[in-house]
C-alpha cells in the first residue's frame, strides 16, 4: 500500500531522496499499472489531500509514508525555487496595496475637482446682462421736439458682433436742463444688446442722415460714420467714439444749404480715398449746386457747380449710378429724375478737361438723350416722382431704376432707360421694399397704398419680372406714412414687415377705442396668413431691421412717439424686438382666408422660429470695400469665371467693372448702385 501511494504521489522529473533517481524507462513501463491502480483507488473512494474517504479506516504505515512524502516534496520545491517563491510573495504584497493607492488617487481627484468648481463659482461673477434684454428692450429718450428725420442706422460700433443703433433726435429735456432757448440736437449710439448709451454728442442742427456701412473715406482701417445735417453741417466721425475726424467749414456754403445726404463717389483728387458729392440749394429752388468734397480731409475739391432745374415736388436724390461702360452719373430732381455726368461736374469744378482714371468713360446710350450743350442735364423721367431706387437687374448687366409715383410703379432698364414694365396703382404712400417673394431670383417689391382720407391700407407684392401683383390684402390702418421693410433669409427668401391695425369687422373698427398698431410679418411660403409680432399705441416714426450674423438672427428697431395732447408733447422711445424669439413666444397667427392651414398654428410658429437670417447687403458693402479674396484679376480684357476662383455658386455673383479700379471686383449684392459684365 505504501509503495502504491508513493508511486502515485511521485512528481515527474523531480528528485526525492527516498525514492531515488527518476528513470524514464521504468516510468514508461509502469504507466499502465499505475493507471489501473489509480482507477482502483477511485473506485475505492480515492485519496484526497492525503486523507481517505469518510468511514474508511486508514492504514498507519500509509499515513506515515504520505506525511513523509509531503515533507520531502515541499522541501525539494523550496530548495529548487527559492527566488521564485520570494518574488511571488513580494508581488502578492504589492498587489494587495494597489487598491488602496487607486482609491486614494480617485478621492484626491474628486476633492480637487470640487474645490476648483467652488472657486470658479464664487470668484467668477455671473453675467450681469439679463437674457431677456437680448430679446426685447425699450429705451426712453425724453419728450420729443423735432422727432427723428431718418431711419436709424444699424452698425456695430463697439465690435461685439451685434449691430448698434445710431440716431439723432431733439428732446425738450435738453432745453429745460441747460436753460437754452433752443433745444440741442443729440446724436447717440445705443447698444444693440441692451439699449445702453455707447456714446453721445451734441450737434448744432437737426441731422438728415447718418451713414456708416461701406464707407472707405479714410485710409485708416477704423470704421467711420458720415453725418449730414439739414443746413450746413457735414462731418465724418469715428464710429467707436463719436469723435470728429473732420467737419466741413461752413464758409464753403455761404449762401447754400445742404439739400440731401452726401453720396460717395470714386477718388477724384488722387489720394486713393473715396470722395463725396453734396447737393446744395441756393436762395431759389431752381438753383442747385454740386460740390466735390475730399473724403480724406473734408476740404472742397474745386469750386461749386451750379445747375438751374425745373420741377415741382419732392427732392429726388442725389444717387450715384454707374452704367455698363463704367460711366458715373448723379441722379437727382424735383418731382422728376435728371442726370448729370460726374465728368462734367469735375471738369467745371476744377476748370480743366484732364480726368482721373475713374472718370474716363462715357455711356453712349445715355449721351444720346443729351442735347448739343454738353453742360445740359439728361432727362430720365418727367414728373410726379415720389421715390427713386436703383435695383439689381435680373440679367446682372446693369442696375435698373425703379421709379415710384403717386399713380404707380415704373421699372426702367439701366442700359437704355426704356421702360421694362409699368404698374398702375393709386396713392402709393411709402417707398417700395425690395425682396424675393417668388423663386425666380428676381427682386420683387412690396408697396403700400392708402389715400389721405381713408382708414384702409392696401398692401401689395409686385412681381419684379412682369410688374403684376402676386399678393395683395387690405387692412385697417389709422397710422400714416409707416415703413415697409424686408429681410433676407439663408434660403434666398425675403420676409416682409408692415404696420396696420388689428384685423376686425369694419363696423367694429369704427367704434371709438384706443388705436393699437400691430407689426405684421408675411412669409412667401405661407401667403394665406400673417403673423402679429408686436403692437404699440404710439406713432411709429422710423424703423429698421438689423442682422445678428453670429446667431443668424434678426431684430426689429422701432422709434415711436407716445400719444400727444394739446399741452403735452409725446415721449420719444426706441425699442428692439428679436424676431426668432418673437415668432416662437409671442406671435399670433392671423388667417387671411377661410382655407385650412397645412400645419397647425403652433407648428407654423415653430417652423418660422427656426429661420436663419443673413445680411447680404452688408456683405456686399464689405466686398465693395476691396476685400482681397474677392478681387479677380483681368487679363487681355477677359474675365475669369467666379466659380473657378473658389467662390460659392449658390450666391448670385455679379461682376463690377469700375474704371477707377485696375481689377474686377466680384460681389453678390442684392441692391447694387451699379453692376455690369466687362465687354468682350
Amino acid at each position: 500500500m505504501a509503495t502504491v501511494l508513493s508511486r502515485a504521489l511521485k512528481l515527474p522529473g523531480k528528485k526525492s531522496p527516498d525514492l531515488g533517481e527518476y528513470d524514464p524507462l521504468t516510468q514508461a513501463d509502469s504507466d499502465e499499472s499505475e493507471d489501473d491502480l489509480v482507477l482502483n483507488l477511485q473506485k475505492n473512494g480515492g485519496i484526497k489531500n492525503g486523507n481517505s474517504s469518510l468511514g474508511e479506516v486508514q492504514d498507519v504505515d500509509s499515513d506515515i509514508e504520505v506525511g513523509m512524502t509531503k515533507q520531502h516534496l515541499s522541501k525539494g520545491v523550496s530548495e529548487e525555487y527559492p527566488s521564485d517563491a520570494a518574488g511571488n510573495l513580494e508581488q502578492k504584497a504589492g498587489s494587495s496595496l494597489m487598491p488602496y493607492f487607486r482609491t486614494a488617487i480617485f478621492l484626491l481627484t474628486v476633492v480637487v475637482s470640487m474645490i476648483l468648481v467652488l472657486v470658479c463659482a464664487f470668484l467668477i461673477p455671473c453675467p450681469s446682462r439679463d437674457m431677456h434684454l437680448h430679446n426685447t428692450w425699450t429705451r426712453s429718450l425724453g419728450q420729443e421736439a423735432g422727432g427723428v428725420l431718418f431711419q436709424p442706422e444699424l452698425f456695430d460700433v463697439n465690435s461685439d458682433g451685434l449691430p448698434d443703433i445710431l440716431l439723432s433726435f431733439t428732446a425738450l429735456k435738453n432745453a429745460s436742463v441747460l436753460g437754452v432757448s433752443k433745444p440741442w440736437v443729440t446724436l447717440m449710439a445705443l447698444s444693440g444688446m441692451n439699449g445702453s448709451t455707447l456714446w453721445s454728442t451734441h450737434v448744432p442742427e437737426d441731422i438728415r442722415s447718418v451713414q456708416c456701412k461701406g464707407l472707405t473715406l479714410v485710409s485708416l482701417a477704423e470704421p467711420v460714420c458720415l453725418v449730414t445735417g439739414v443746413s450746413k453741417f457735414l462731418s465724418l466721425l469715428q464710429a467707436s467714439s463719436g469723435e470728429p475726424i473732420w467737419t466741413l467749414n461752413r464758409s464753403h456754403l455761404p449762401s447754400e444749404t445742404l439739400a440731401a445726404p452726401a453720396v460717395t463717389v470714386p477718388d477724384v483728387d488722387g489720394d486713393r480715398v473715396s470722395d463725396l458729392v453734396i447737393l446744395a440749394l441756393g436762395k431759389g429752388q431752381t438753383d442747385l449746386y454740386f460740390i466735390l468734397v475730399s473724403g480724406k480731409s473734408g476740404f472742397p475739391v474745386g469750386g461749386s457747380v451750379k445747375y438751374s432745374v425745373n420741377g415741382n415736388g419732392n427732392l429726388i436724390g442725389p444717387q450715384v449710378h454707374i452704367t455698363s461702360h463704367g460711366a458715373i452719373y448723379i441722379l437727382f430732381g424735383f418731382g422728376n429724375v435728371q442726370a448729370v455726368s460726374l465728368r462734367d461736374i469735375f471738369a467745371q469744378a476744377r476748370n480743366h478737361d484732364s480726368f482721373p482714371p475713374g472718370l474716363q468713360q462715357e455711356e453712349p446710350e445715355w449721351e444720346k438723350l443729351r442735347s448739343f450743350n454738353l453742360s445740359e442735364l439728361i432727362g430720365i423721367y418727367s414728373e410726379g416722382v415720389e421715390f427713386l431706387q436703383t435695383v439689381k437687374s435680373p440679367d446682372g448687366n446693369c442696375s435698373d431704376l425703379l421709379i415710384t409715383t403717386k399713380h404707380g410703379l415704373t421699372l426702367l432698364r439701366g442700359q437704355d432707360l426704356k421702360p421694362h414694365w409699368t404698374l398702375e396703382q393709386q396713392d402709393i404712400d411709402s417707398q417700395p421694399s425690395p425682396g424675393y417673394f417668388n423663386d425666380d431670383l428676381t427682386l420683387d417689391f412690396m408697396i403700400q397704398a392708402q389715400s389721405g382720407n381713408s382708414i384702409m391700407k392696401k398692401v401689395l407684392v409686385v412681381d419684379g419680372k412682369s410688374g403684376l401683383p402676386v399678393w395683395s390684402y387690405e387692412l385697417l390702418c389709422h397710422m400714416k406714412k409707416s415703413d415697409v421693410l424686408s429681410v433676407m433669409t439663408l434660403d434666398r427668401k425675403s420676409i416682409f414687415f408692415f404696420w396696420a391695425n388689428e384685423k376686425q369687422p369694419l363696423l367694429k373698427s369704427l367704434e371709438p377705442s384706443p388705436r393699437v398698431h400691430h407689426l405684421y410679418l408675411l412669409h412667401p411660403a405661407f401667403p394665406t396668413v400673417l403673423l402679429d409680432l408686436s403692437n404699440t399705441t404710439g406713432t411709429v416714426t422710423a424703423s429698421s431691421i438689423g442682422i445678428n450674423d453670429l446667431q443668424k438672427d434678426a431684430f426689429y428697431i422701432t422709434v415711436t412717439t407716445s400719444p400727444t395732447s394739446e399741452h403735452q408733447p409725446g415721449f420719444l422711445s426706441v425699442s428692439k424686438l428679436r424676431l426668432r424669439w418673437a415668432l416662437m413666444t409671442q406671435s399670433r397667427v392671423v388667417p387671411l382666408q377661410e382655407a385650412k392651414l397645412r400645419v397647425s398654428q403652433g407648428e407654423l410658429r415653430r417652423l418660422l422660429s427656426r429661420i436663419k437670417f443673413s445680411d447680404f447687403t452688408h456683405k456686399q458693402a464689405k466686398l465693395m470695400g476691396q476685400t482681397p479674396q474677392y478681387i479677380l484679376q483681368v487679363k487681355n480684357g477677359d474675365w475669369k469665371n467666379p466659380a473657378a476662383n473658389g467662390l460659392s455658386g449658390e450666391v448670385a455673383l455679379v461682376i463690377l467693372r469700375h474704371p477707377y479700379l485696375k481689377e474686377q471686383c466680384c460681389t453678390h449684392s442684392l441692391l447694387l448702385p451699379a453692376c455690369m459684365l466687362p465687354s468682350k
